[in-house]
Order: C-alpha cells, then sequence, then structure tokens
C-alpha cells in the first residue's frame, strides 16, 4: 500500500483554521471589496478546500460579519426587519440598532470599521457594497421598497450612532432606549410606507 496517498480529513498545520480563514477574509476584502471577494479566493488565500470555508461560514455575508468583528449576521437583520407586521418595521429597526450598540462588546467593532471606512477608501468600498448588498438592498427588495428609501432609513439610523456614540452629543447619547424609538421610529416607518 502506497504511502504517497493523501488521507481524507483535517488538513495538517495550524489548530486554528478559523483564524486563519478570518485573516485570509480580512485581507481578500481589503484588497477586492465585499463584491469581488469571493469563497474560493478566501479559500485560496487560507490554504483550505472551499467546502471548509463553508463548514466554518456559511455565507460569504456570515464571513464577513465575523472578519469584521461585526456583532450580527446580516441574515438575522434581514429576517428581523422583514418577518412581522410592516407597520412596525421602523420601530423593529430602530430596536434592533440600539441593541447591538448598546454594549460596548457589540458597539466597538461597528465603531472600529464606521471610523476606518471615513479615512481608508478601500474600507469604504467594502462597507458600502456589504451593506448596500447584504443588508439594505435585501430588505428592500424583499419589503418592496425603493432602494432610494432603504438608504434614507440607513443614513438617519447612521446618524443616530454618529451622534449617540462617536460625537456623543447630548441628550442623545444618555436618552434611553424608548425615547429614541418613540423619536425616530415613525420617522423610519415613513421610509418603508411612504
Amino acid at each position: 500500500m502506497s504511502t504517497d496517498r493523501k488521507r481524507p480529513g483535517r488538513r495538517p498545520g495550524s489548530a486554528d483554521t478559523r483564524g486563519e480563514i478570518l485573516a485570509a477574509a480580512r485581507k481578500v476584502f481589503a484588497e477586492k471589496g465585499f463584491d469581488k471577494a469571493t469563497v474560493r479566493g478566501i479559500a485560496r488565500e487560507a490554504k483550505v478546500d472551499p467546502a471548509l470555508v463553508h463548514h466554518y461560514f456559511e455565507t460569504k455575508e456570515g464571513m464577513f460579519a465575523a472578519a469584521m468583528r461585526l456583532p450580527f449576521s446580516p441574515e438575522n437583520i434581514v429576517l428581523v426587519l422583514v418577518n412581522g407586521p410592516r407597520e412596525e418595521v421602523g420601530e423593529r429597526l430602530v430596536r434592533l440598532l440600539l441593541q447591538v450598540t448598546a454594549s460596548p462588546e457589540t458597539r466597538e467593532p461597528m465603531l472600529a470599521l464606521i471610523r476606518s471606512a471615513m479615512t481608508n477608501e478601500q474600507t469604504v468600498m467594502m462597507v458600502r457594497e456589504f451593506f448596500t448588498n447584504a443588508l439594505l438592498y435585501q430588505v428592500a427588495d424583499r419589503l418592496e421598497v425603493p432602494h432610494l428609501r432603504i438608504e434614507a432609513a440607513f443614513a438617519q439610523m447612521f446618524g443616530m450612532v454618529m451622534a449617540r456614540y462617536v460625537i456623543r452629543l447630548e441628550p442623545m447619547a444618555s436618552a434611553s432606549h424608548d425615547e429614541l424609538v418613540a423619536l425616530l421610529a415613525p420617522t423610519i416607518q415613513r421610509y418603508f410606507t411612504g
């Protein structure tokens, strides 16, 4: 029996295959942007089989979220926003964003990505592609809302995050979630219902 044949199973090498895939994903996303990055290209960079990438990360969007240390799965965000009464989507969006940004552990990776996008053209392209294609347009298309309207809702929520956590405008920075939901949800809802 020949010993030259490859045996199936886990590849030899580092025990942190997931970490190596994430490092490769960060590099490929930074170089190519979200849209042009592929699972095959990331697998090639990590020197693993594409099936192993899918084993750790079901989708490219999930891999991006993990690589960028985002505190949410794009698929889950889309489901939360599109499932439920349409007349409550504005409230669901505001509450969801406030929950995701409530603790430093979940807020800081998002803020780091935003800050990086403000000063780095490659990062801004990657963030723009991810948010529009993996989140915003998915929600817009499922709810049959024009893309301009979903972008306007996103801009409003982006401004709230910047004012609350980056600039720390008062009283916005210390307002309760319920106060902000009552203030913002009706405006956000208008983008979804006209």
